[in-house]
């Protein structure tokens, strides 16, 4: 089970380094909901032991927040 956890977070970390190279065309509002919504997932992962609820959820939530927070 901890490799899958590992490969979780390793996978969900490639994906948002990934996902914000692909930001140069984006608005500022738009950057902060993506990195809002991967600083997101991971934490929600973490606090809830790899659980794909708390993932789903804190990447909603930080999306929220990162656009919110980014609004001009």
């Amino acid at each position: 089970m901890k490799h899958i956890k590992h490969l979780l977070l390793v996978s969900a970390s490639f994906l948002l380094v990934l996902s914000l190279s692909a930001c140069s065309g984006m608005s500022k509002q738009d950057k902060g909901t993506a990195i809002g919504a991967g600083v997101g997932a991971v934490g929600g992962s973490v606090l809830t032991g790899g659980s794909a609820i708390g993932t789903v959820g804190g990447a909603a939530v930080g999306g929220v927040i990162g656009h919110e927070i980014s609004k001009p």
